[in-house]
């Protein structure tokens, strides 16, 4: 009776150690889930661009934005002269935010806002040494646009931008920023801000490319 009694005790607790190694595979399997970042409509733009490389360079700051520019156009002319790719096969996104924000914009706001660009921007014509009255990469930066590029523009920043410049001229801040999103230099998305732009980009696959 007594050895009846341990042996359906110890069938219990073996059923139980059972049932507990049972149920480590499924908990492991769920800690080992992959992670899937969620998604937000306002981001979908990533995934519209054409192309099967995808890169995002970021860029904050304005005295290495020359560098940036020059890193954008070696990653454009390599994949077209060394694997024979062109603008609908690269995705290229340049991110401009905090101190490159302006070199968003097309040389008509330069020559209106120069000066307000200049000031915050900490940023001078490296020829004239004074606040330059055109993008002094507008140029380049069109040209890249032609082969694939696309800006994403830092609303944050542009906001912040546009209250200086409503302040010294008087008008209105929504106004300006309304002006400025129809005169950027390249095709341009604005961004909610360029920080998180970079972070979702690269939740949709693009490299990052941090420049300054």
């Amino acid at each position: 009776m007594l050895r009846r009694s341990f042996l359906s005790r110890l069938g219990g607790a073996t059923a139980f150690v059972g049932g507990a190694q049972s149920q480590q595979p499924a908990a492991a399997a769920q800690a080992k889930a992959p992670f899937e970042p969620a998604r937000h409509a306002q981001d979908d733009w990533f995934d519209e661009l054409p192309g099967k490389h995808r890169l995002i360079f970021d860029t904050f700051m304005s005295d290495m934005f020359g560098e940036a520019v020059g890193f954008v156009g070696n990653y454009i002319n390599v994949n077209k002269n060394a694997y024979e790719l062109g603008e609908k096969d690269i995705a290229v996104i340049l991110t401009v935010r905090h101190q490159t924000a302006p070199f968003g914009f097309n040389d008509a706001m330069w020559a209106k806002y120069g000066k307000q660009f200049s000031d915050r921007m900490k940023f001078v014509d490296p020829k004239t040494k004074e606040a330059p009255t055109t993008n002094v990469y507008g140029a380049q930066l069109a040209r890249y646009a032609n082969g694939g590029m696309h800006l994403a523009i830092c609303s944050l920043t542009t906001r912040a931008y546009t209250s200086i410049i409503a302040n010294a001229f008087g008008t209105k801040a929504d106004d300006v920023f309304t002006e400025l999103k129809a005169n950027t230099v390249a095709p341009g998305h604005f961004v909610p801000a360029g920080i998180v732009a970079v972070s979702r980009a690269q939740e949709r696959g693009y490299t990052l490319a941090s420049i300054g």
